[in-house]
């Protein structure tokens, strides 16, 4: 930026709302249900023509483990047991009960794999959108927030932009799934504590008419092979003949014979809040998934045939800005499993870092957590602004804790417990950290939310 340019403008004002959520994501989905399901009015923003964000947009999936990591004990449920309950009964999704870990439908990957949600897109978007109808929140689509007015310490209303220009949208309380925050003046960091670098960016796409049956017959041949298809991939990597900087091929079995999920392209150095390297981001993205399809048919057993069925609408970001917020979640709270007195999520998935620089991911050797850990509500809290909470991957935490909650059930489950909280805020007449979080436990649980673990 070389200049700046300062103009004035009279925007409309739209009708005010109880509960304002921002980004209609797993994280925003769950917020909104959960806060209309206490009687309050609420709308719901999200920037595409549909619901799910890297559910849907970002061809994200499977959804992973909503259970503890040994698979025993069922953690995220809630909204999140609702979204899959339906999907399941549409055929749109498998139950995560009966996925075992190191199966197809896990990528052949045994650690924090166990008990992971195949589903399909589609059935994604209209679950979503009838969870959404159902509540009673207002939708608006085709929109998203570029400023934030806050008077008296506390954030009154958002601007939004869309294809009608600039609007006000007053609300009495924010929740933000995307980054409302930073708009709003509230402390943010970003990236690792060292030089301030995020994880790298993914696009999904999807492959069609693959030879399931030589997939599963190739995983059977090399039980020795710690990653799919490993002796094929490394001596073309050290060859310079494998077209993304990361090792091994993620694939993910759908519900349709012959089609997989593909998390395999790493765009480096991506900063996610500057839309010109997102920019940069997309077009690498979609070069490697392309030059990945030409090495797959080359290479891959089973995939001679192969054809590119689509690549997601976005490419998926795994971090931004992270507030500061009550209490900062760290690694050691993971890894120990510490108890706190406001618990609002329990969540079981490791510490997942795929490194800023080159191919290595946190998996490879993963830093062990507890069987189940927790997330307290002060996590959705900013220290600076009334009248806002967060949720989803804009929490406050570590860049070690972002790498295990970021996920998109556990996501579900901080939406869920932040859409409560804005609610209750706005029937008590109280600033959201003003509001005891016993009665956030209470109304989690009476909703189905799951914050014991026997």
């Amino acid at each position: 930026m070389t200049s700046v340019h300062t103009y004035r403008a009279e925007i409309p004002v739209l009708d005010a709302v109880d509960v304002l959520v921002v980004g209609g994501g797993p994280a925003g989905l769950a917020a909104a249900v959960g806060a209309a399901r206490l009687g309050v009015r609420v709308r719901l923003v999200e920037r595409f023509g549909f619901l799910g964000g890297n559910l849907t947009a970002g061809l994200v999936g499977p959804c992973m483990t909503s259970y503890s990591q040994d698979g025993k004990h069922r953690l995220i449920a809630g909204v999140f047991a609702d979204f899959v309950d339906r999907m399941v009964a549409v055929g749109g999704a498998l139950d995560p009960g009966g996925i075992p870990s190191g199966s197809a439908w896990s990528g052949y990957i045994v650690t924090g794999h166990e008990r992971v949600t195949p589903f399909e897109p589609e059935a994604a978007k209209k679950v979503a959108l009838d969870l959404i109808r159902e509540s009673g929140s207002s939708l608006l689509l085709h929109s998203f927030v570029v400023d934030a007015i806050v008077d008296g310490g506390a954030l009154r209303s958002v601007v939004l932009a869309n294809k009608s220009g600039l609007a006000v949208q007053p609300a009495r309380t924010v929740v933000d799934c995307t980054d409302v925050a930073a708009f709003a003046g509230v402390p943010t960091v970003q990236g690792r504590d060292t030089d301030g670098l995020t994880q790298p960016a993914t696009l999904f796409f999807r492959v069609a008419n693959v030879d399931d049956a030589a997939v599963e017959r190739w995983v059977q041949e090399h039980p020795e092979e710690s990653r799919l298809f490993e002796s094929i991939v490394e001596p073309a990597r050290r060859a310079g003949r494998y077209p993304a900087p990361r090792r091994g091929i993620g694939l993910y079995r759908t519900q349709e014979p012959g089609v997989w999920r593909v998390n395999t392209t790493r765009i480096l150095g991506v900063d996610g809040t500057d839309p010109w390297q997102l920019t940069r981001a997309e077009l690498e993205g979609r070069d490697q998934a392309h030059a990945l399809m030409a090495f797959f048919r080359a290479e891959l057993p089973g995939f001679a045939d192969a054809k590119l069925l689509d690549t997601a609408a976005t490419v998926g970001i795994r971090e931004t800005r992270r507030i500061v917020g009550e209490y900062v979640l760290t690694l050691e709270d993971l890894t120990s499993g510490r108890d706190f007195p406001d618990t609002i999520a329990l969540a079981g998935y490791p510490v997942d870092i795929h490194s800023p620089l080159g191919a290595g991911v946190g998996t490879d050797g993963l830093v062990e957590v507890a069987n189940v850990y927790r997330i307290p509500f002060r996590c959705l809290l900013p220290t600076k602004v009334d009248g806002l909470l967060v949720a989803g991957r804009c929490l406050s935490a570590t860049h070690e804790a972002l790498a295990a909650v970021r996920v998109m059930p556990i996501a579900f489950a901080m939406g869920h417990a932040a859409g409560i909280g804005a609610a209750l805020a706005v029937r008590d007449g109280r600033a959201p950290r003003q509001v005891p979080a016993e009665s956030v436990r209470d109304e989690l649980r009476r909703q189905g939310a799951i914050l014991d673990v026997g």
